[in-house]
């Protein structure tokens, strides 16, 4: 049995540059490490939510925990993202090792951290999960266990404010729910084990760009709410360890593969009441894109090296990946495309494979993150061709009560809206993730992949 108590804080976007004199809470967490607080943490690509997590998690490389982006091909030729299943993710979690080590004894909290649902080995969990209805309707809400854990969380801190979590009104209000609802867990349930999810600077950084007021105002946002998470950990003798996923950069270049592959003929689209659709059953070659890596499928394996040398041409493609460079990047899994494509410094993929806007699928002025077959940026923009976005959002709410079917269509189709990326390698170790440990020494010149072994031994100690 152990009596240790960890709280892991994944603060989305942070890295070693962004820690200073505007970050009094953060770089005070960083002296207190003395010179191994804060430091360079080697990620994995690609540097997109889920994979990143899922090492940290399980302490292997993409190619053996099968998180090989946000989203993929499934077996059913569906593009599927953001699914947030447990057993998405193969092989054994951190506070799963735990559970099997120290028994039933030890604890664990997951909030908001992904791959929680199902997580059964987790004493405390909550995670967005909206309502679906038989007819389209949508009900935002949180979902988690034990039940009587979310609802104490929502009767205290009240309902999680969904709207801000993703969109076009995205911003700090969700950040700080999630930042309370850990100080108020580690305070009332001291888990040996809790691990939160802070996603602030997401948001403002690849909507304006790093270097906008609005991102610097987040990275305020974002130490105050860390400093609240800290107080909750010195009134209850939990050791705190932040740490990031990837760093954002400027761009400038959206990259359209799969209007690319449907030039050549080898995508196809089913015309339809809905706009165009991307019929993957049909197709020879699509992209999956993701922020700034894409999988790319190819059907005909003679085809390969055709599409690999095609994508090498496209001005904003800085490499293209195939079985040996996957292997040697720890991304060689069947999920993987049979290529992979990661964009110049400046660019990012899209999604987009319609040529004409009339006849954009539906789902692509909407926010609509299960429907889309790629990551969309463009979603944290209302269309400036709207006079009153907000307005028509409301009247359409209103329809929503009424009982009416509505759609949501308040999303531009202009990708070069998008200021800011993530999912390459970082240019220098200053611009990529960080690990910040004011109470534990950390592992020598750290890498996603040994801070599940590092967190255990914490707990043998």
């Amino acid at each position: 049995m152990t009596s240790e108590r960890i709280c892991l804080i994944d603060a989305v976007g942070l890295t070693p540059e962004l820690i200073g004199e505007h970050t009094p809470v953060l770089q005070s967490l960083a002296e207190a490490g003395g010179s191994t607080g804060a430091q360079p943490l080697t990620g994995v690509t690609p540097a997109v939510t889920l994979t990143p997590q899922a090492s940290v998690l399980t302490g292997t490389p993409p190619s053996q925990h099968g998180a090989v982006a946000n989203g993929w091909l499934y077996d059913t030729q569906e593009i599927r993202l953001w699914q947030q299943s447990r057993q998405l993710i193969q092989g054994e979690t951190v506070y799963e090792a735990a559970r099997e080590e120290f028994g039933d004894s030890f604890t664990t909290a997951l909030i908001f951290a992904w791959f929680s649902q199902g997580a059964l080995a987790a004493d405390y969990r909550v995670i967005p999960k909206p309502w679906y209805g038989s007819d389209g309707n949508k009900v935002f809400d949180i979902h988690g266990a034990p039940a009587s854990y979310v609802e104490d969380l929502k009767d205290t801190l009240s309902e999680f404010p969904f709207h801000t979590f993703w969109g076009p009104q995205s911003g700090s209000a969700a950040t700080e729910w999630i930042a309370d609802a850990t100080a108020k867990t580690l305070r009332e349930r001291q888990p040996n084990l809790t691990i939160t999810y802070l996603p602030v600077l997401d948001y403002p950084f690849q909507k304006h760009g790093p270097d906008h007021p609005k991102s610097r105002e987040a990275l305020t946002k974002l130490d105050e709410y860390v400093g609240r998470i800290r107080e909750a950990a010195e009134e209850t003798d939990t050791k705190l360890v932040l740490f990031s996923e990837y760093g954002i950069t400027s761009v400038s270049r959206p990259i359209h593969l799969n209007r690319l592959f449907r030039e050549q003929g080898w995508l196809s689209v089913r015309d339809g009441p809905f706009g165009e659709q991307l019929d993957v059953h049909q197709s020879e070659v699509f992209a999956v894109a993701d922020h700034q890596v894409a999988h790319v499928y190819v059907r005909d394996p003679d085809r390969v090296s055709t599409v690999k040398a095609l994508l090498e041409d496209v001005d904003g493609v800085g490499e293209v990946w195939g079985d040996a460079e996957k292997a040697k990047n720890g991304l060689d899994h069947p999920r993987s495309g049979e290529l992979v494509a990661l964009a110049e410094p400046d660019s990012w993929f899209t999604y987009y494979f319609w040529f004409n806007d009339d006849r954009a699928p539906d789902y692509a002025r909407s926010v609509a993150i299960h429907d889309k077959p790629g990551y969309d940026p463009v979603e944290m923009f209302f269309d400036p061709e709207l006079a009153y976005p907000k307005l028509t959002a409301g009247l359409t709410l209103a329809k929503k009560k009424l009982g009416f079917r509505y759609r949501m269509s308040l999303i531009p189709l202009d990708a070069s809206l998008v200021q800011g990326s993530h999912g390459l390698p970082p240019a220098s170790p200053e611009e990529g993730p960080v690990l910040v440990s004011p109470d534990l020494t950390p592992p020598d010149d750290p890498t996603m992949l040994d801070i599940k072994p590092w967190l255990l031994e914490q707990y043998r100690s």
